[in-house]
């Protein structure tokens, strides 16, 4: 596509939920009034509490949304519609959605061109002719989008730095004036998540290079993700850091950790070894599930390396390692963070490291296959975003335990500390996480969580933990296809929530389904489900209830 041609504006919102109206629908009174679009909101919570009149119509948008999750649904609101949250507060203070509507306004006013890169100091490969420079990534076909440099510039008055974009490869240019516009929005968001400590920096004599990675959700429900490696750029001296961040509408952290490193390597020898490896990568076919593309490239005194990038099998978890996870914490604090957010309730994930909050945050959102999460999902909260987390719907926050202060001030939700000298894991509570799961289910999740001690890669932990969690929805919501109807020919289905639950026979099981129904991230399976034509479904979670169905058959028979 030319990029010149009209395209849908780019426009970013911190709520995440994707309602798909319902027609000729025999909703029950948990699922009335739930397809209205709502900033910050659960359709569960609007259900309960209806909307405020009088709100705010015209928040600013932003969203980081959730990571790779497997065949997601997930499309921004129209900010600002119907919004569940107060218009103020008792102190006459703004409503927190307001206060952070006019945080970010204030944030996007100011306009600045992106810094061409001077030739004779930050070289870099050939521009691209026109016919390189189509986004050909949204058909797969490229790694990735574009891969910019943020660096942190002292600010007019030499009080403070603030991270500005110096390099951009390649060049987005022949853009019509509002594509240009957004895209200066996009970048400046981006220039946050890779910073998102704020202004205090000082210069640094020593920096152990991180990488993490963000999402940015655009109002049509593509995801660009935005994965980040800080270092300290060559030189003497003290000097702040600087972060490289690719954009790509693939997501797939374990790769792009590697092209980190290739980079990495080549920015200690120097800046201009960078671009062209960038190319080689750019021109590459972005490889199947399980398949692996060679990428050659040169380097002085080494000459010429030939760099092999595998995507895993199982392509649908090649976002995610749950050795993170794990490392922070025991099996049964994992299980009690699932039940929160099998919920959809308020979770905040606290660290100092960034790629333990984004690494963590994704796993939990991983947890929830074949469901997902479709609130505000915020892998690392900027300091002068943290006003999200007076939001009263659900999210899953990552925030820099600096902050901790600014969010154990509210109450009714999770707070989690990830941190290696932490007093204690659960900062805050609500008390009922581990009453929420049926019993028998627990042991039996926890039972096949020991397995994974005996996992040898990366690979074969995310299989051994996904199953653990898959095999508990296929126990409790597996049946669902039999409750779907189809009374005629080409019609929508109906599913029968009631007959659905009364179905299941234990009384734990079922007391924990009733309240998982009346989630959102049920609810638009559900619908999913509704608008398929009856017959044989694919997928990993249709083919794990047709094992466990033949299981419970032979077992019946013996």
């Amino acid at each position: 596509m030319d990029p010149t041609s009209p395209s849908p504006r780019r426009s970013f919102s911190f709520s995440s939920l994707r309602i798909k109206r319902r027609h000729n629908s025999q909703d029950e009174a948990g699922f009335a009034g739930r397809r209205g679009q709502r900033p910050f909101s659960s359709a569960r919570e609007s259900s309960r509490k209806g909307s405020v009149p009088g709100e705010d119509s015209s928040p600013q948008r932003l969203q980081e949304k959730t990571g790779e999750q497997p065949k997601g649904n997930l499309i921004l609101d129209d900010a600002g519609k119907h919004s569940g949250l107060s218009s103020g507060e008792d102190d006459g203070r703004p409503g927190a959605l307001k206060r952070f509507s006019a945080m970010w306004a204030s944030l996007r006013r100011g306009k600045r061109d992106v810094p061409e890169a001077d030739p004779s100091n930050l070289p870099g490969p050939a521009d691209p002719d026109s016919t390189a420079r189509q986004p050909r990534y949204a058909s797969g076909q490229y790694f990735f989008e574009y891969l910019v440099v943020v660096s942190l510039k002292k600010t007019s008055d030499g009080s403070s730095y603030e991270p500005q974009i110096t390099y951009q490869f390649p060049k987005r240019d022949g853009m019509a004036r509002y594509q240009r516009e957004e895209e200066e929005k996009t970048l400046k968001a981006i220039t946050l998540f890779c910073f998102p400590e704020g202004i205090n920096w000082a210069p640094l004599t020593e920096y152990h290079s991180e990488t993490f990675s963000f999402v940015l959700t655009e109002i049509d429900g593509s995801r660009r993700n935005g994965y980040c490696r800080r270092l300290l750029p060559g030189g003497r001296g003290a000097r702040p850091p600087e972060a490289f961040c690719i954009i790509s509408s693939l997501a797939c952290f374990g790769l792009f950790s590697k092209i980190f490193d290739e980079v990495e390597k080549r920015r200690q020898i120097s800046m201009a070894m960078i671009y062209p490896f960038m190319q080689k990568l750019r021109e590459a076919t972005f490889p199947a599930p399980g398949h692996t593309v060679e990428i050659k490239s040169f380097i002085p005194e080494s000459g010429t390396e030939i760099i092999s990038l595998t995507r895993p099998l199982d392509s649908w978890l090649e976002h995610v390692d749950f050795g993170t996870l794990f490392s922070c914490l025991t099996d049964q604090e994992v299980l009690l963070v699932f039940a929160a957010a099998v919920l959809e309730r308020r979770i905040v994930f606290i660290a100092d490291d960034l790629g333990t909050l984004s690494q963590v945050i994704h796993a939990v959102a991983a947890l929830l296959y074949p469901f997902t999460w479709q609130h505000t999902f915020i892998s690392i909260v900027p300091e002068i975003l943290i006003d999200v987390v007076m939001a009263p719907t659900p999210y899953l926050l990552g925030v820099q335990k600096h902050l901790l202060d600014l969010v154990t001030d509210q109450g009714d939700l999770l707070v989690v500390d990830l941190s290696e000298d932490k007093k204690k894991t659960f900062i805050v509570s609500i008390g009922d996480e581990d009453s929420i799961l049926p019993p028998k289910l627990q042991a039996e999740i926890l039972e096949a969580l020991r397995n994974k001690q005996e996992a040898p890669t990366v690979e074969e932990l995310n299989r051994v933990v996904s199953e653990a969690f898959l095999q508990f929805f296929v126990k409790t919501v597996g049946h669902y296809s039999s409750y779907v109807k189809h009374r005629h020919a080409g019609e929508q289905g109906q599913f029968e929530k009631r007959r659905f639950y009364k179905a299941i026979d234990s009384r734990t099981t079922r007391h924990f389904v009733k309240r998982f129904i009346q989630t959102q991230m049920f609810d638009l399976f559900i619908q999913e489900v509704e608008q398929q034509q009856p017959g044989p479904q694919q997928g990993v979670f249709h083919r794990k209830i047709v094992e466990h169905q033949e299981r419970r058959k032979r077992e019946k028979k013996h």
